[in-house]
C-alpha cells in the first residue's frame, strides 16, 4: 500500500481579537502556494481541515467556526512606505472554498506582532522599549492599516490589562488604524455606497421590502433594522444559529443585497462569495445579558448590533464589520447612525453578543459624497503556538 508523506511549514497559529488564524510567511510556503491558485487554496484547506462534511474541522487547525477558520499570509512589501503585506483566506468549513474577497479585522491586529517577531521588520527599526508602528498593506482590498504595537525589552510585549469582549483573558493593546477604509469608486459595487444612497428600499422575496444601509467600507455590509425582521437587537448566537428559517431569510436578505450592491452578478453566485458581503442588523440601546454573563445596560452604549458570519450569527464582532459600523454610524442618516440617535459624531460605543465595543471614525462631505479618512478601534493579539504545521503532500496536491 502506497502513502504520500506530510510535508511541514514553519507557522505561527495566533489570535488576533476575538479571531485565530494560522499565520505563513510568503517565503516558508512550498514553491507552488507563494502564488494564487489552486495549490494554495488546497493547502491551506488541508492545513485548517476542510472541506469536512462533518463540520468540525476534527483533522486540521480549525475550530469549526468563522472565527476560527482563517490564514494569513504575510510578506515584506514593496510598495512604498508599507512594512509588509498582509493576505487573509477565509476557509469554507464544509466546503471546498478559501474566500479571498475581504479582510480580517480582528486578525488585522496580530499582523504586526506577527511581522515584528517573524523577522519582517528590520531590526534597527525595533525600539528597546515603546511603540513600534507597522504600515500594512493590505492586500485582499487594497487598503492601508496601520498598527500601534507595544514593544518591551525588544520584544511585542502580548500580556498586558486591555480587555476585549469576547476574549477571555486580558492582553497588550494594539490601536489599529484603518485608512481610507471605504473602497475606491472603480466600478460596480466599489463605492462607498454602491447604491448612490445611504438608506435604500431592499426588496426581498418571501421576506418584505426592507430599509437597508449597504456600505462599502472595512468590508462590504448590508444593515437593516433588527425590528423590521422581528428581532430585539439583543440576541445571542443560540437564538439565532438554532434556528434554520433564520439563517435561509439572513442568507436570501444577503444575497439580494449583494446583487443591488454590484457584488455578484446573479443570486447564485452568492454560494461562492461566503465572506462578503457581511449582513447585521441593528437596534437602539436596550439592556440585555451578555453570553459571558456580563450585564450590558442601556446607558453603556450608543445602539446594538448583531452582524452574521458565514451564515451564522458572530459570537462578537467581526473587526472589519466593527469599521464599517463606525463609518456608518459617522454619517447622518444611515441606520446605523438613526439607531445611535443620529446627528454628527466621531466614536460610538456598540453592543454585541459578548459585550460591547467602542469604534471611531472620521467622516466628512467632500461635494455630494462622503468621504472616510480614517476608522479606529483597539485590538489585542497573542502568539498561541509556533513551530511547523504538517500536511499530508496529497492533499497539498489535489
Amino acid at each position: 500500500m502506497t502513502h504520500s508523506p506530510q510535508i511541514r511549514i514553519a507557522a505561527t497559529y495566533m489570535r488576533g481579537g476575538t479571531s485565530k488564524g494560522v499565520f505563513f510567511r510568503l517565503e516558508d510556503l512550498p514553491d507552488p502556494a507563494r502564488v494564487p491558485g489552486a495549490f494554495r487554496d488546497a493547502l491551506l484547506m488541508r492545513v485548517i481541515g476542510s472541506p469536512d462534511p462533518y463540520g468540525k474541522q476534527i483533522d486540521g487547525m480549525g475550530g469549526a467556526t468563522s472565527s476560527t477558520s482563517k490564514t494569513v499570509i504575510v510578506s515584506r512589501s514593496t510598495r512604498p512606505d508599507h512594512d509588509v503585506d498582509y493576505l487573509f483566506g477565509q476557509v469554507a468549513i464544509d466546503k471546498a472554498f478559501v474566500d479571498w474577497s475581504g479582510n480580517c479585522g480582528n486578525l488585522s491586529a496580530a499582523v504586526g506582532p506577527f511581522a515584528i517577531a517573524s523577522g519582517l521588520i528590520d531590526a534597527a527599526r525595533i525600539p528597546l522599549n515603546g511603540i513600534m508602528t507597522v504600515r500594512i498593506w493590505q492586500a485582499n482590498i487594497g487598503k492601508t492599516i496601520i498598527a500601534h504595537v507595544p514593544i518591551t525589552n525588544g520584544s511585542v510585549q502580548e500580556t498586558g490589562d486591555f480587555e476585549l469582549d469576547g476574549v477571555t483573558f486580558p492582553a497588550a493593546e494594539v490601536p489599529l488604524e484603518f485608512i481610507d477604509p471605504a473602497a475606491d469608486d472603480e466600478g460596480p459595487g466599489s463605492s462607498m455606497f454602491p447604491t448612490g444612497q445611504v438608506v435604500d428600499d431592499l426588496d426581498v422575496p418571501g421576506v418584505g421590502t426592507l430599509q437597508a444601509t449597504m456600505i462599502n467600507a472595512g468590508i462590504p455590509t448590508i444593515f437593516v433594522n433588527a425590528a423590521s425582521i422581528g428581532y430585539k437587537g439583543t440576541e445571542l448566537q443560540e437564538m439565532i444559529n438554532s434556528d434554520p428559517d433564520a439563517l435561509a431569510m439572513f442568507e436570501t436578505i444577503r444575497a439580494h443585497g449583494a446583487l443591488r450592491m454590484g457584488l455578484i452578478d446573479r443570486l447564485e453566485d452568492i454560494a461562492t462569495r461566503q465572506h462578503t458581503p457581511k449582513i447585521a442588523f441593528v437596534a437602539p440601546p436596550a439592556d440585555y445579558v451578555a453570553s459571558s454573563g456580563k450585564a450590558v445596560r442601556r446607558h453603556d452604549v450608543d445602539l446594538l448590533v448583531r452582524a452574521m458570519s458565514m451564515g451564522k450569527l458572530h459570537h462578537a464582532m467581526m473587526g472589519t464589520a466593527a469599521v464599517a459600523i463606525g463609518t456608518a454610524a459617522a454619517i447622518p442618516g444611515t441606520l446605523v447612525n438613526l439607531a445611535a440617535g443620529g446627528g454628527a459624531r466621531e466614536t460610538v460605543r456598540f453592543g454585541h453578543p459578548s459585550g460591547t465595543l467602542r469604534v471611531g471614525a472620521q467622516a466628512k462631505r467632500d461635494g455630494d459624497e462622503w468621504v472616510v479618512t480614517k476608522a479606529l478601534m483597539s485590538r489585542s493579539a497573542r502568539v498561541l503556538m509556533e513551530g511547523w504545521i504538517r500536511v499530508p503532500l496529497d492533499g497539498a496536491e489535489s
